[in-house]
């Protein structure tokens, strides 16, 4: 019997030698995959595609062909300019640029329709001036299934909403498909300073990004149903307070 000990041993050891290096290869493997978690990625006939959200932290990818821009900046006060009606175009103390002052219980939508492609970003900021956050009333901005503006229309189609009175809420929500999602947000950091919001669109998805955190993702629109952009302004506000919008762009994907 010890004639066999020390192949059986060698054997053995053979054997643990060969598991540990097989857990290390899979290791290498599992931590590359990792690495890629965050990106959407789709291969045919050995090309890689990249999807609008490439990670969690706010990077996407705004497309390669710009559709719209507007900053005001030859707008003046009064006067007709990319959004239906007559708009108020103000410059804000400690902020470049000029904005759109959002006029109570209005909303505001493009004078063209856009036809969007299947993938696309709009991106802009929102800046909320005042003494309290509590002083403004919630406002909203999304897609809606038409491009009328006569009457003032809160949550339309595939929304968000900035409950600013709440100093920490955002909604998210559609009527079709039914979808409601209630999160936390600090609103009121942003109280007299701009935040940039980003809204990624692709199909059916839209992945929602606040100040380069992405705060939601999921489906909102059927299939083939009409996008109008628009923002609704808030009902009332109180003790002077405003919200004002600038630097909108969008951007499309050909791919």
């Amino acid at each position: 019997m010890r004639t066999y000990q020390t192949p059986i041993r060698l054997i053995v050891l053979l054997m643990l030698f060969s598991g540990i290096k097989a857990q290390a290869q899979l290791d290498g493997l599992l931590k590359k995959a990792k690495d890629k978690g965050g990106e959407i990625i789709e291969k045919k006939g050995g090309a890689k595609k990249t999807g609008y959200h490439a990670k969690d932290t706010g990077n996407f990818i705004t497309g390669d062909s710009l559709i719209f821009s507007e900053d005001f900046s030859g707008t003046k006060n009064g006067a007709q300019s990319k959004f239906k009606g007559t708009v108020n175009v103000e410059t804000v103390q400690g902020n470049s640029g000029k904005w759109l002052a959002l006029q109570d219980k209005t909303t505001y939508k493009f004078s063209k329709a856009i036809i969007y492609p299947r993938q696309f970003t709009v991106e802009f900021d929102v800046l909320a001036t005042g003494e309290k956050i509590k002083d403004i009333s919630p406002m909203s901005f999304g897609f809606a299934t038409d491009n009328s503006a006569g009457e003032y229309t809160s949550n339309a189609g595939a929304y968000v909403e900035f409950h600013y009175y709440d100093g920490d809420q955002v909604n998210f929500g559609n009527s079709s498909p039914k979808k409601f999602i209630n999160t936390a947000f600090d609103l009121s950091n942003y109280l007299n300073r701009p935040l940039h919001v980003v809204l990624a669109v692709d199909g059916q998805r839209m992945a929602v990004y606040l100040d380069g955190q992405k705060l939601q993702e999921g489906i909102f629109f059927n299939p083939s149903v009409a996008k109008n952009f628009y923002f609704t302004a808030p009902w009332t506000y109180e003790n002077g307070a405003k919200v004002l919008i600038s630097n909108i762009k969008i951007y499309g994907s050909r791919k």
